[in-house]
């Protein structure tokens, strides 16, 4: 793994949680800019993706089990669009608060996929 992308990945995820709950604290639900934040962060995790299948490819393991990694790898990548999507649903605060949960959900799944690897 790249760790200054896992490091991006979970950096920009706590940001849009921040960014998020701010507005849920608001009342506020979730409007455009949090869904261009939502496809930065998501952006990101697909890139991390990517990166984790090619050195897979390439031959490379992790320490504690490829189907493991694999699967917190596809997790971290659903992680943001499917909160953005439940946030679609409900229009009010809520929305708000669901992104910023999934957000930092992604960021711990950023600390296991690091543990993972083996870093």
């Amino acid at each position: 793994m790249i760790d200054a992308l896992t490091l991006a990945v979970g950096v920009t995820a706590l940001a849009l949680a921040v960014w998020c709950g701010h507005a849920a604290y608001r009342d506020q639900p979730t409007k455009d800019w949090h869904f261009i934040g939502m496809a930065v962060v998501s952006v990101l995790a697909l890139a991390q993706l990517v990166v984790g299948v090619v050195q897979l490819a390439r031959g490379e393991r992790p320490v504690k089990g490829t189907a493991l990694f694999v699967a917190y790898l596809l997790g971290a990548a659903a992680c943001v669009p499917g909160a953005g999507f439940m946030s679609l649903a409900e229009r009010t605060r809520w929305g708000s608060a669901t992104v910023a949960a999934g957000a930092v959900i992604l960021a711990v799944l950023q600390v296991r996929l690091y543990d993972i690897w083996g870093g």
